[in-house]
């Protein structure tokens, strides 16, 4: 992509649509940083309306009629539809409001998504996408989970011992494959770990240190987070010299840090005990099968929700301590990465003799190979998938039954009869079918023996399944003819593929898509800032910052500022894409002026930016990044809530001395391998 020159006029920021275009940027970070959603009241027979014709056209399953719903009914003449604003909608708002006013146009439009100044948000995205797919396929597998378990075992009951275990694995796993797989796989077995331990309290010091270090460690490749990707496209880095220069940085804070965390912030016992007490895995258990938890198993949901019930422990503890492993999986996979990171680092440090490529060329097809192994794998082995499926289901069906069916009076427990699986039956006196004991099976009464479900697909009468999978209630009552809808229709369509292809399917409802339009709008809405003047007052304010500074301001200032602005500039992605865009001009008014900026003086300006748009993520505010929306709806599934105010206070230590330790670290290496004369 050829480069071109920045407008540095500042005169523009005296129109009123480059004033509306800053206002708009700001509001749209402030809505990122606190969602919210806005009441629109629709009129009750519109609303009924609706929802009568998309039943009518079988979109959505009818609406069951009650005493309550009627006398609801008669509150008011409006129903309040609640619009969600948060990091995907406001962006888009923005954008189309400001299209809608002419602030932007096409140019903006263009050069935020297909790029300009070498940013490119379509290559980054392809990029980043498909280099997740096969990272979280890696974790699909098992693989974090199982090693986990063996750090798990070389730590042992001392607990000091194992934090550190755990420490050093999560960072070094994170440099390899990048944060989000680790904070995806490694949350939930922190989440399982402490709630089957009896002396620990809290898991505040593991989470929030997994958390902090998932952070740092992303920071050494360019792979490993899409912030690393916008600065070393937007200043022509090569991929091995971007590392070179940010490891020793990284990996001094990650030394630094950890006693920090162990004796200062996390110092009292109920959080790190000396001796670790775990609850043992019945013997039944651990000689059981380990369960694929990409496979649906209605076991898991109900321990899940039952998280302080025995059966709510037994199951997290059977994960941890039993885990489940796709060894061809796993292998493959990281035969893949491997490969794939190995071709990225060749490609791009050969890019000055053989031109520029793009970094999805690589990225994608090796994607598009770990989809089909996928796809593969799931389909030879779904009748195993299937069954496992199946077992999950009745084995919850059973427990439900047994949890809600009232005690059978002795003369009645003589004419039940106990199927094959293993639910209890009542023979009916007229000959007829018999029906389960319980409150959801009146329909069944009703079916012929002949009754035949439909299939997603051909192959599933060839299954070995029990005799009776064809004739489960719950299986006849979500697929009879009269009641298929689109809804039902999908939600069957899902649950097959996450039985036949449970890996592939895994993977791709893991993949942060939500992602894609927030970085295009918010490339576009910092585009807009370029071309109204704006980035052009911050570069000129941030010259004259350094002129007086020098590079130990350059290096504070840039520190401080990034991680700032991660919680109030659109998460660290939209903070990268605007420095980049603000250094950018910084450049070009050097370059019109005449006078250089210093190699040690620049480059330390650009490695600090990435320290503390990496670091920024774990500092105020969980939207700091999508890494930290991530990790608190994985908490929140497993029924620990992190409040906002103490994020921030936790992690207000941790960000300084973590910032404190990486800036002067790069401020002494700069020092000692950069000069005083202009960059190159």
């Amino acid at each position: 992509m050829a480069e071109e020159t920045i407008d540095l006029n500042t005169s523009k920021i005296k129109d009123w649509r480059s004033i509306v275009t800053l206002v708009v940027f700001v509001l749209t970070n402030l809505v990122v940083l606190f969602p919210f959603h806005i009441p629109i009241p629709v009129p009750r027979l519109l609303w009924r309306g609706i929802l009568s014709a998309l039943a009518r056209m079988r979109v959505i399953p009818p609406k069951k009629r009650t005493r309550r719903g009627l006398k609801q009914g008669k509150d008011g003449n409006f129903v309040l539809f609640r619009l969600p604003i948060n990091f995907v909608t406001a962006p888009l708002i923005a954008d189309l409001f400001l299209l809608a006013i002419l602030a932007i146009g096409r140019q903006e439009v263009h050069d935020g998504t297909i790029g300009a100044n070498n940013i490119s948000p379509l290559d980054i995205m392809l990029f980043f996408l498909s280099l997740a797919y096969i990272a979280i396929s890696i974790d699909a597998s098992g693989l974090i989970r199982w090693l986990a378990f063996k750090v798990l075992q070389w730590g042992g009951d001392v607990g000091h011992r194992l934090f550190f275990y755990l420490y050093a694995f999560f960072f070094a796993l994170t440099s390899f494959i990048g944060n989000d797989p680790v904070i995806l796989s490694g949350t939930a077995f922190l989440a399982y770990m402490t709630r089957v331990s009896s002396n620990i309290v809290h898991p505040r010091a593991w989470i929030y240190s997994q958390f902090a270090v998932a952070n740092i460690a992303s920071a050494i490749l360019v792979s490993s987070n899409p912030t690393n990707l916008v600065i070393a496209g937007a200043f022509s880095i090569k991929f091995i010299r971007y590392t070179a220069n940010i490891i020793v940085p990284v990996v001094v804070t990650g030394i630094v840090l950890f006693p920090f965390l162990l004796y200062i912030v996390f110092a009292e016992e109920s959080l790190i005990p000396l001796h670790i007490e775990m609850h043992e895995l019945p013997e039944e258990a651990r000689g059981r099968a380990p369960r694929n938890p990409n496979i649906p198993n209605r076991m898991k949901e109900d321990a899940n929700e039952a998280s302080d019930t025995e059966e709510g422990k037994l199951m997290p503890l059977e994960e941890i301590m039993n885990p489940f492993l796709d060894k061809a999986g796993a292998a493959f996979g990281g035969i893949i990465m491997a490969a794939t990171l190995i071709t990225l680092l060749a490609i791009n440090a050969a890019a000055e003799s053989s031109g520029k490529h793009h970094v999805f060329w690589v990225t994608l097809p090796a994607a598009f190979v770990a989809l089909c192994f996928d796809l593969a794998w799931g389909w030879i082995h779904r009748h195993e998938t299937r069954r496992i499926a199946f077992e999950g289901r009745e084995e919850g069906r059973v427990v439900r039954s047994a949890e809600s069916t009232p005690e059978i009076a002795p003369q009645q427990e003589e004419a039940d009869a106990i199927t094959s699986d293993g639910l209890h039956h009542r023979h009916s006196n007229t000959g007829n079918s018999t029906t389960k004991v319980g409150n959801e099976d009146v329909e069944m009464q009703q079916l012929s023996s002949n009754d035949k479900l439909p299939e997603m697909g051909q192959d599933t009468k060839q299954e070995t399944l029990p005799s009776n999978f064809e004739e489960t209630t719950e299986a006849r009552n979500t697929l009879l003819p009269k009641h298929r809808n689109l809804v039902s229709i999908t939600e069957d369509a899902y649950r097959w593929c996450q039985e036949t292809f449970p890996t592939a399917t895994t993977v791709l409802a893991h993949l942060p898509f939500a992602l894609v339009p927030f970085a295009f709008c918010m490339f576009v809405l910092v585009q807009g800032l370029v071309n109204k003047g704006w980035v052009s007052v911050f570069a000129y304010g941030w010259d004259h910052w350094v002129t007086k500074t020098g590079t130990v301001g350059a290096v504070g200032g840039m520190g401080f500022v990034s991680v700032i602005l991660c919680n109030f500039a659109g998460t660290n992605i939209g903070t990268s894409i605007l420095i980049s865009r603000v250094l950018q001009a910084w450049q070009e008014i050097h370059r019109q002026n005449g006078i250089p900026i210093s190699d040690r003086t620049f480059w330390a300006t650009i490695y600090s930016l990435a320290l503390g748009v990496n670091y920024g993520a774990f500092s105020a505010a969980f939207s700091a990044s999508l890494a930290g929306l991530l990790w608190r709806d994985i908490l929140g599934r497993k029924h620990i809530k992190v409040r906002s105010l103490d994020f921030a206070r936790v992690n207000l230590p941790i960000i300084a001395i973590a910032m404190v330790v990486g800036c002067s670290v790069l401020l002494g290496e700069v020092y000692i391998v950069r000069n005083t004369e202009p960059y190159v």
